[in-house]
């Protein structure tokens, strides 16, 4: 399959090329040529496969072509070596937990899987650049997750950009105590700027002559279409369960930031998984939500909320939503349904479902159980919502436990209190992208 620019002002590209580029040359995100429909056969036996099958089986229909299936069944297997449960939360409200992998957060599927794609690419590539660069900017868990999906695999050096002081403590120390072929860098500024910074070096010429960059953010496709698979095991979930029958209708709800995360979900209905309706849960931050509601896109400057990992004010991804409905905002709007929620709401919802239920949701779940608990997006009788947990309460166990008014009730894993015993190791930077080129020179 060939994979073709979201400016559709560069050639396409074969799967191995998109990895490696990251980001086309005309800045655009790069798509797949077409989305293949899943056979029903596949629906039909899908409560009886294996997490790990069953994103096997979605993988060969998106990257089939272009890999041996001996080698994207390793890549996938090797990839999914933790669970994604569907946990009941209170009645027809279910969380899809997507912190139990190695950095407790959602993007650990799509790392893991990038970081054993690219590995695989690079072993039969015969650039004579030398070793790969990978450019990560995160507002919260992607450097965590990018950071330990490549930690000490050879010929891969990452660069993890992450705003100073907008970042959680925890979630800082699991990307800038590594070491080794991880290198931390502390931007003075806010995640716009450090994901700007990224898209700059990928668009200058000449050092990308000298230097083999790629991106691991969701604007990489071997990072955010991975993110379909636990789409699709919510489905076997629930239907293995009975928990959803042929007269319910499925909506999803997403805390959305830089919107890979809805992105992979709607190309993954577009592959035939039945969801009804999908919610972009969004903090203060509300550029989508504005533009659905209005027509026009205005992206602007973020927002810091308590939510901080979607402190995002112009989300990458949404350019590849637009493509995906050809610029149509009715038919965007036919399908998405967006909220946005204040600190405060974040707070109070927190509180509730605690008190309520005994369920410790994080401030970005949060955003997303509201949705389908409050307002106009709230579930309608014929209807099960799920919606995505996507990092342990624990990495912002400050703001939770401020909350709830106390910290012992956010448990805290051992994985993540043996990172924050190590030291620091950032490097400061200014959000300038001469001072970002220079380092990168110096490599």
């Amino acid at each position: 399959m060939l994979f073709y620019s979201s400016n559709h002002q560069s050639p396409d590209v074969s799967l191995a090329e998109a990895v490696i580029k990251g980001l086309a040359p005309d800045n655009g995100l790069y798509m797949p040529e077409r989305i293949p429909q899943l056979p029903a056969s596949f629906f039909d036996e899908i409560a009886s496969l294996s997490f790990q099958e069953i994103a096997f089986r979605v993988a060969s229909a998106i990257f089939g072509d272009d890999i041996p299936a001996d080698a994207l069944r390793e890549i996938v297997f090797d990839t999914l070596s933790f669970p994604c449960p569907v946990v009941e939360v209170s009645p027809r409200v279910y969380s899809l937990e997507l912190f139990h992998g190695p950095t407790l957060a959602f993007k650990d599927v799509g790392a893991r899987f990038m970081a054993r794609l690219l590995r695989h690419f690079l072993a039969a590539s015969s650039d004579k650049r030398g070793e790969v660069h990978v450019l990560a900017a995160t507002s919260g868990d992607t450097g965590s997750a990018v950071a330990n999906g490549f930690l000490g695999v050879d010929g891969i050096r990452v660069h993890v950009l992450y705003p100073k002081g907008k970042v959680s403590a925890i979630q800082e120390s699991q990307f800038a105590t590594l070491g080794r072929n991880v290198t931390a860098i502390e931007v003075d500024g806010t995640f716009d700027d450090c994901q700007a910074l990224v898209k700059q070096a990928f668009l200058d010429t000449e050092l990308n002559s000298r230097l083999l960059l790629t991106s691991a953010n969701s604007i990489n496709v071997a990072r955010f279409l991975p993110q379909m698979f636990y789409y699709f095991e919510a489905y076997a979930q629930l239907r293995r369960e009975g928990i959803l029958t042929a007269a319910d209708k499925w909506v999803v709800a997403v805390p959305s930031g830089n919107f890979g995360n809805l992105t992979a979900g709607l190309i993954a209905s577009r592959m035939g998984l039945p969801v009804s309706r999908f919610i972009a849960a969004g903090n203060a931050n509300r550029p989508v939500p504005d533009y659905l509601a209005s027509g026009v896109y205005t992206p602007r400057p973020s927002v810091a909320t308590i939510a901080n990992a979607m402190d995002v004010g112009a989300p990458s991804n949404f350019a590849r939503i637009l493509d995906l409905f050809s610029n149509n905002h009715d038919a965007i709007a036919a399908n998405v349904q967006a909220t946005v929620t204040s600190d405060s709401e974040i707070s109070e919802t927190i509180r509730a479902c605690y008190d309520h239920t005994g369920y410790l949701l994080d401030p970005h779940g949060a955003t997303a159980y509201r949705a389908l608990t409050h307002g106009s997006t709230a579930l309608r009788p014929d209807e099960i919502g799920t919606f995505l947990e996507t990092a342990h309460p624990a990495k912002f166990v400050e703001t939770v436990g401020a909350i709830l008014g106390d910290t012992a009730k956010v448990p805290m894993p051992e994985r993540l209190i043996a990172f924050t015993r190590a030291p620091k190791l950032s490097i400061p930077l200014a959000a300038s992208y001469p001072a970002f080129r220079t380092y990168l020179q110096n490599l």
